[in-house]
């Protein structure tokens, strides 16, 4: 193989605030911490273990403005980018690493005024397309064992 590939993607939930950091020449770094979990079922002893892995998530410029406007603690976010480790000295002089996700593109996934991760019923209602009502209407025809051409009188289609 010729060519190397540093590319990563992940799907998980913020851990805190996108934190903004301004430079001179008008740049700005925007960083948050972002959780991904793995669940499995230990084979020795039958336990559920989770696991969570934390990643420094970091966005530029314009991107990490709208993050930092529409990201809050508890979002899910799908982010791509590329993995990119950091040497620096901490105040005793100690020689420091830090691994960060250099954000390339990102989406977001947690429904519009779901953010937080509370949620109303109103919102969950909206995010599905329809409300509860419309929702039972199609489970009283799907379950009934009888074709829906035989109950045309009724004429409460969903849509």
């Amino acid at each position: 193989m010729t060519g190397t590939l540093n590319k990563v993607m992940l799907i998980g939930h913020t851990g805190d605030d996108v934190k903004l950091h301004y430079f001179e020449g008008g740049g700005v770094i925007g960083r948050f911490p972002l959780a991904t979990d793995e669940s499995y079922t230990n084979r020795t002893t039958g336990e559920r273990v989770n696991n969570t892995e934390w990643h420094n998530v970091v966005v530029r410029n314009k991107a990490a403005e709208v993050c930092e406007k529409y990201l809050k603690k508890g979002d899910k976010v799908y982010v791509e980018g590329r993995i990119k480790t950091r040497k620096w000295q901490d105040d005793q002089g100690n020689e420091r690493y830090s691994t960060e996700v250099q954000c390339t593109d990102f989406t977001f996934l947690t429904p519009k005024g779901e953010s937080g991760g509370g949620s109303s019923a109103q919102n969950t209602q909206n995010s599905q397309g329809y409300g509860a009502g419309n929702q039972s209407k199609n489970d009283t025809f799907a379950n009934q064992n009888q074709p829906i051409g035989q109950n045309e009188e009724e004429d409460d289609l969903p849509f």
